[in-house]
């Protein structure tokens, strides 16, 4: 089982009215098994993803990424302190260990999860695994803030998608453990990302999560022919191919043909 430092994605989960087509959907895509006892998908064997009954129609439709704490209800408070709220206090789950929702000062919602006896990611960073957490917020002075202040994420902010076009570079910030060189994560594991003007105001600050693929364009025309729509057409950043989804029960996600790193905007 992968360590995860303090505050890194440590797993990530989906709640869907229609959990066999939801199977049926995401087994196709990545190529995921499934276990029936633990509600977990597989990729040849280990753990990537969970997919759940969605228990509360009124709840969205979407894939939560969730940050390793050591003790969910000190992580709470510090999630108040920095600004956050709690959109579900932390609550036990049996050998998974406790689990919360919070949501940062731009309204992005995420989970915090306090390790149980066998639980997160056995596998992240390979095509058919979750490889990039990524923040979309109107607000990211304060967002930079919060995550700084609550997990002690590194930001730097990253190069131009083409440093030789003309305009100012975009305001893209990169995040890295406050540690490297141990855990899962040793290096940058997420970004965030500037909702502008041109984005519509009815789509509020979130975490979209981001799963590895062999073939970007592949990988959307495999979604689309399931039932999924391509929100963001593929197109080529200085890491990778990426595109945004929906599934077809309207959960949001990306996918990202790496080339030599992980995403930078």
């Amino acid at each position: 089982m992968a360590v995860f430092t303090q505050g890194t994605p440590c797993w990530v989960d989906a709640q869907l009215p229609d959990l066999p087509a939801g199977k049926r959907f995401y087994g196709e895509l990545f190529g995921w098994s499934f276990d029936p006892d633990r509600d977990e998908a597989l990729l040849r064997g280990r753990r990537v993803a969970g997919l759940l009954p969605k228990r509360d129609g009124r709840m969205p439709t979407t894939w939560t990424v969730y940050l390793a704490v050591g003790d969910a209800g000190t992580a709470a408070q510090r999630v108040k302190a920095g600004g956050g709220r709690m959109v579900m206090e932390p609550y036990p789950v049996g050998p998974f260990g406790v689990l919360a929702l919070a949501a940062d000062p731009g309204g992005a919602v995420f989970g915090l999860r306090q390790s149980g006896d066998a639980d997160g990611f056995e596998v992240v960073d390979e095509p058919g695994a979750f490889c990039w957490l990524e923040v979309h917020t109107r607000e990211p002075e304060a967002v930079d803030t919060f995550y700084a202040s609550v997990f002690g994420w590194l930001g730097r902010q990253s190069e131009p998608q083409d440093p030789a076009g003309p305009g100012p570079a975009p305001d893209y910030r990169v995040w890295s453990p406050p540690r490297s060189g141990a855990g899962a994560w040793p290096a940058a594991f997420g970004g965030r990302a500037v909702l502008t003007d041109a984005v519509p105001a009815e789509l509020p600050g979130h975490v979209l999560a981001h799963f590895a693929v062999r073939d970007c364009d592949a990988a959307c025309a495999t979604a689309v022919r399931l039932g999924g729509r391509v929100l963001t057409d593929p197109h080529d950043t200085p890491h990778g191919r990426a595109a945004v989804l929906r599934d077809d029960q309207g959960a949001r996600f990306a996918v990202l043909e790496k080339r030599a790193a992980r995403p930078s905007g």
